[in-house]
């Protein structure tokens, strides 16, 4: 009798703790039908960058994380957070894919420069974005590095050697794999922000008060590239300058292209500079110019919504 009397009354505890808990969405059903964008960041900045510009309406959490349903530029949303990493990126956008009616995804964030011709501050809207830290890192013999069934498109790093990714698509044939290194966006939605992102007004002042001496632009086609390092390194910020021309590199936006392509699903990126990877003097800016860039991207991402229309 008094097992049985604790038995239930431990039931009664792990209900109880339960519902004290977040709503958690279930992992097999969709949330919600209402067909959306997926606007996506990488981390908490960036996302409440966002976040002050939407009207939420509901909440849901799945596999931890927060998604925000609501409207944002007019548009019906469900905004959240990747968090870093290409493997965080990836398994977030797919979830939200899975979870919700997503009609198209955009990110919003901060990189680091990679273009000579670019400053901190200004917004990039590349064209294509390329997983450039997919490496072979090849044997070095006495003739030089062998990479043996290594593909050699791009020039090398030291003995890392760039490759494509084999990926499978949505309405392909079953386990057929196609080589891509480049990953396009939406030729429509990148049309459209050519047309539309040009007037967005872009800070120059960080909060504490340092100030930029140029005044922040925005630049749409080009080349990204993304990869499981941050940069801070001005030989190789270099080097993926001369080999992908590439304006800026982050560390998730390769990855949501990938899924957006898998999932044949409209995608476009913005990526405000707060850093030169390595390339200017002294320390690192990030810490200095991150809240300004992930303001920016916003701003650029909000004009975007405002005048498109899919």
């Amino acid at each position: 009798m008094k097992k049985s009397f604790m038995l239930f009354g431990a039931a009664i505890l792990v209900a109880w703790l339960g519902a004290c808990q977040p709503s958690q969405g279930s992992q097999d059903v969709m949330q919600d039908v209402t067909p959306r964008l997926a606007v996506l960041s990488a981390y908490q900045p960036e996302l409440e960058a966002l976040r002050d510009r939407m009207q939420v309406t509901d909440r849901r959490v799945i596999d931890g994380r927060t998604y925000y349903l609501g409207s944002l530029g007019g548009h019906e949303v469900v905004l959240l957070s990747t968090g870093v990493s290409m493997v965080n990126a990836a398994m977030t956008a797919q979830t939200a894919l899975d979870h919700f009616a997503i009609r198209a995804i955009v990110f919003s964030g901060i990189a680091g420069g990679v273009n000579p011709e670019l400053n901190i501050g200004d917004v990039v809207v590349p064209a294509q974005w390329g997983q450039y830290q997919e490496s072979v890192f090849a044997r070095q013999t006495a003739d030089g590095w062998d990479t043996g069934w290594a593909a050699e498109e791009f020039g090398h790093f030291g003995m890392m050697f760039p490759q494509p990714v084999a990926v499978t698509r949505h309405g392909g044939r079953p386990d057929i794999e196609e080589a891509h290194f480049w990953f396009p966006v939406d030729s429509g939605m990148l049309d459209a922000a050519r047309e539309i992102v040009q007037e967005a007004q872009l800070e120059r002042c960080a909060k504490g008060g340092e100030c930029l001496d140029h005044d922040p632009k925005v630049v749409v086609g080009g080349n990204g590239v993304s990869g499981q390092s941050f940069v801070d390194n001005a030989e190789y910020r270099l080097w993926v300058w001369e080999t992908f021309q590439a304006d800026a590199l982050d560390m998730e936006t390769a990855a949501v292209a990938h899924v957006a392509y898998v999932n044949d699903i409209p995608f476009l990126a913005f990526r405000s500079l707060s850093d030169l990877a390595g390339g200017g003097p002294g320390e690192n800016e990030i810490g200095i110019f991150f809240q300004m860039a992930a303001e920016n991207s916003a701003r650029v991402l909000e004009a975007f919504l405002q005048g498109w229309e899919q």
